[in-house]
């Protein structure tokens, strides 16, 4: 797996030995196809990213897209996945406080959702969050909302927050907690699915910063895909982009030539182009491999979203 190195990456441990940058714009949503999951590469030569396509079919499905990351990916990648890879845990001390099963780390909630969540086809996450016990912590659709979903005393009514995701809302995004699972601009399915995904590359490809960052070889990070429109020159309003001429000004600013492709593109396929381009730069970046706030108990716990400081 991965050797004794860093979490908070310095010296020669930087993003800047990696030769391939890669997005994934990620879906909770049921089903074995997804429309939201976008997939975009590009190399260091600074050439445009492009889409990446499922062979035989219109969209991704996560077991392609796992199937991707374990068998099919260049070597010494930069792989940014939109999603949440953890739960709020230093809010409380724990992501489930009162439940005698909750993890004490990321990798542990992995397989807490995963193993709960055994029968649940296409990495879905239904079974979890209709969990007895766990249901307690999230805000479900419905007006289901959990006793514990706030913390006893809270004033802000968004939920509990990770670390990271306070990190971001300073860099003027605007983040929601992975407990709440309403309205349109939550995260909270795409994360749960997305860390049973998580849970399969265990011993086969680092997770940065559950896992120190390597020497060599291809690495996992979460993004917000807001991080890179923001970087572009773009408001968090403005962040998600339908217009093939707005993305390519975008580019622009990241050193890349123009998408050449013609007509309408979705907003999850701009946002996985634009990232990808994004992170060719931003690995290059020491700061972002060194946040100040990520002690090596946060890293195994909550993570962190690459980009945020």
């Amino acid at each position: 797996m991965v050797g004794p190195q860093t979490r908070r990456a310095a010296g020669a441990v930087t993003g800047g030995r990696f030769e391939h940058f890669m997005a994934i714009d990620w879906s909770g949503a049921v089903g074995a196809r997804q429309k939201g999951i976008a997939v975009a590469l590009c190399s260091g030569a600074g050439e445009p990213p492009r889409l990446l396509h499922p062979e035989c079919h219109a969209h991704w499905s996560r077991e392609g897209v796992l199937d991707l990351l374990l068998h099919r990916l260049p070597d010494d990648t930069l792989v940014g996945l939109d999603l949440g890879i953890s739960l709020p845990f230093a809010d409380a001390g724990a992501f489930f406080p009162g439940w005698d099963e909750s993890p004490s780390d990321a990798r542990g909630l992995w397989a807490l959702i995963d193993a709960i969540c055994t029968d649940d086809p296409h990495f879905c996450a239904s079974s979890f969050v209709d969990h007895a016990r766990a249901s307690a912590y999230f805000r479900r659709h419905g007006g289901r909302e959990g006793e514990r979903f706030h913390l006893p005393g809270a004033l802000d009514r968004k939920g509990r927050m990770r670390v990271t995701e306070k990190a971001q809302a300073r860099a003027g995004c605007r983040p929601y907690s992975n407990f709440n699972l309403v309205g349109a601009a939550q995260v909270g399915k795409s994360s749960l699915t997305g860390m049973r995904l998580l849970h399969r590359l265990a011993g086969r490809l680092p997770v940065w910063p559950v896992d120190p960052l390597p020497h060599s070889g291809s690495v996992v990070v979460e993004i917000y895909t807001t991080l890179a429109a923001v970087a572009a020159g773009r408001s968090a309003s403005r962040a998600k982009m339908t217009d093939r001429a707005e993305l390519n000004v975008a580019l622009t600013t990241f050193g890349c030539g123009s998408i050449q492709d013609t007509g309408p593109i979705d907003d999850h396929s701009a946002d996985a182009l634009l990232t990808a381009a994004w992170l060719r730069g931003a690995a290059h970046s020491p700061a972002l491999w060194q946040p100040a706030e990520l002690a090596d108990e946060l890293a195994r716990t909550e993570g962190w979203t690459f980009g945020a400081l």
